[in-house]
């Protein structure tokens, strides 16, 4: 078939990119010796570029796997290496060495951090383990692997003895038959989990995975019998005793730039092989290791009734805020000495990162680069167009708090709060409601939020908050 030929079959295919998946990608296998291949190429990618998109982000990791599989098809090199940074990590093993083999078949030369792993080479090749370059994009979390002895943090007083699973529902209070039921997959009865999706405030839904009373139990012993006795890092504000977003924004005022970067899907990348090799690398042997992974983590089902594995941190279970610090302790432990090498202050809430500089780097998009290829061999990747680099003539905010002289509410937020409890007071407290679920609770939890920024304001209004409630 000639080129012709191709586009003109290709066009009528292309009405329905998603129902002639698989005859768009027979053809476009079939004719890359076409001298005019590009051409094809460059017809496809404009419509396929959305429904590959959809691919790579869906649950079901035959979709990526399908979406992996277009992208040396389809692609720009450009486009497809950024693609490929995320999926070589996949934590499916199939997705994973599709994208390897994307990398290989395009030739990828893009420098990267090199995996330590491996002696640098005397000859820089285009996969050279442990040279500058893709290869470098494997380094990063293992899934499931045992630290030595040697690398394990100090904390054989602290964590409770457990050798095996049994020693596991002793510490959490149940049954050992019980220990399989609590990790069900999916969110039907009998499982450990219910689903429902709350609305984004950047627009869109949250799906959120929230444990059954009787496994959330559980995971609150192995949140205060466990997770809270291993140390995170210090940059860790989110979700820390003592921490908050006041201590995550005070580093960070008087800055002549602040950068803020938002982490991908925080929770659903850390997957099961993850935490388990967190529990191992705390001292923990397989079984339970394994037994405490899949307590605190959640494997859905698909449509079709098919499991997906591995599981992932859930968004709703008080265990994966902790987890997730601890995951996150070596990245920013890197990210905190990039930071010093370029004179600037790192801190981290959850998965929002904030990097402030007092002197403007001569080469901010070389320090950029740098923390996303970290975050790219730690398992993670960035929000792109949430990222916001914010300089001293305008207000620069971080974890919602302004720091360009000192750590605030927003002026216009404090008004507004001002005119609202002004508005009880004339017109009664139902009236300002305004469709907000307990609005008593949020005008008491908005009061002490204040107090925690500005105490003496705070206390004032706290005070007006239980007069207009009546105690």
């Amino acid at each position: 078939m000639d080129l012709v030929g191709l586009l003109l079959e290709l066009k009528t295919l292309m009405a329905d990119p998603e129902a002639n998946f698989e005859r768009i990608t027979e053809l476009l296998e079939r004719h890359q010796h076409l001298a005019e291949y590009e051409v094809a190429r460059f017809y496809v990618s404009r419509q396929w570029l959305d429904p590959v998109g959809r691919m790579l982000r869906s649950v079901d990791p035959r979709e990526r796997l399908r979406g992996t599989k277009q992208i040396p098809l389809i692609f720009a090199r450009g486009t497809a290496s950024g693609q490929l940074r995320r999926l070589v990590k996949d934590p499916d093993l199939r997705v994973a060495h599709a994208a390897r083999k994307a990398v290989r078949k395009l030739g990828l030369t893009d420098v990267s951090p090199p995996d330590r792993r491996f002696k640098p080479p005397r000859v820089q090749g285009l996969l050279s383990p442990g040279g500058w370059n893709p290869t470098g994009w494997n380094f990063g979390a293992g899934v499931g692997r045992r630290a030595s002895p040697k690398k394990q943090p100090p904390l054989k007083d602290k964590l409770p003895k457990l050798r095996t699973g049994q020693d596991v529902a002793k510490l959490v209070g149940v049954n050992e038959l019980e220990l399989a039921a609590l990790m069900r997959p999916g969110t039907e009865a009998g499982s450990g989990y219910v689903e429902f999706e709350i609305a984004k405030r950047s627009g869109g839904v949250r799906r959120i995975s929230a444990p059954r009373a009787r496994l959330k139990q559980v995971q609150r012993v192995l949140l205060e019998k466990i997770l809270e006795k291993m140390p995170t890092h210090e940059a860790a504000h989110g979700f820390v005793k003592g921490r908050s977003t006041v201590s995550n924004a005070g580093p960070h005022t008087g800055s002549t730039v602040v950068v803020r970067v938002d982490l991908e899907n925080f929770f659903p990348t850390v997957h099961y092989g993850r935490v388990k090799g967190l529990f191992l690398l705390h001292g923990y042997g397989d079984e339970v290791a394994g037994t405490l992974a899949g307590l605190t983590t959640h494997r859905p089902k698909l449509p079709d009734g098919r499991v997906v594995w591995p599981g992932a941190l859930p968004q709703g279970a008080p265990t994966s805020p902790a987890i997730a610090n601890l995951v996150c302790r070596r990245m920013d432990a890197r990210l905190t000495a990039l930071a010093k090498k370029y004179g600037a202050t790192y801190t981290r809430y959850a998965d929002d990162l904030s990097f402030s500089f007092k002197t403007p780097p001569e080469k901010m998009g070389r320090f950029m680069w740098w923390v996303n290829a970290i975050l790219q061999q730690e398992g993670f990747a960035e929000n792109n167009p949430k990222r916001r680099l914010m300089r001293r003539a305008h207000r620069q905010r971080v974890t919602g708090l302004t720091v360009n002289e000192k750590v605030s509410i927003p002026r216009e937020e404090r008004r507004r709060f001002k005119a609202i409890l002004a508005n009880c007071r004339k017109h009664g407290v139902s009236s300002q409601a305004r469709g907000r679920q307990d609005f008593e609770s949020w005008l008491r939890g908005y009061a002490a939020y204040v107090r925690m920024v500005h105490p003496e304001l705070g206390a004032r209004w706290q005070r007006e908050v239980k007069e207009l409630l009546g105690g």
